[in-house]
């Protein structure tokens, strides 16, 4: 009887697992779990960020950092479907709204692929760890030619 029950077990263990594994297409509607009002802390400080449900074939989202109290800088993103695909795109901007970015310059994320709880784009992570909280993981290139993987969990 104990071995029908751990034979039962690993059994579900990996179905699940092949589950949360599994590749979907890339649609907006597999990855709207990221859609809302997300808060944590990183780089010091606060961090906001609110993410819209899909519509019109995309999902934008706005970001804050804020540190003693004054926003030290915004970002605007957008995932939207392009070409079979998805591809995330964003702006950031000083305090002042004044952009980083020239005019019609964007650094884009190309989608690599998309799980039940995680979506990776080339150089920025979604990971749903559950309904009210996630983790971004995002590639930051450093002056001196490497890249630091940055961390941002996320509540609701």
């Amino acid at each position: 009887m104990k071995s029908i029950f751990i034979v039962c077990l690993c059994f579900f263990s990996s179905t699940i697992l092949a589950q949360a594994d599994k590749i979907l297409e890339p649609k907006l509607e597999n990855i709207a779990w990221i859609a809302g009002h997300w808060k944590g802390e990183a780089f010091g400080g606060i961090t906001e960020e609110i993410w819209s449900e899909p519509s019109g074939g995309s999902m934008m989202a706005t970001f804050k950092l804020i540190n003693d109290g004054s926003v030290s800088f915004y970002e605007i993103e957008i995932i939207r479907e392009i070409e079979n695909s998805l591809i995330l795109q964003l702006k950031h901007f000083n305090h002042d709204l004044k952009g980083w970015e020239t005019k019609d310059e964007t650094i884009d994320f190309p989608l690599q692929k998309i799980t039940a709880s995680k979506v990776v784009f080339d150089g920025m992570t979604f990971e749903k760890v559950n309904t009210n909280e996630m983790n971004v993981y995002v590639d930051i290139h450093q002056k001196d030619g490497s890249i630091e993987t940055v961390k941002f969990n996320y509540t609701k």
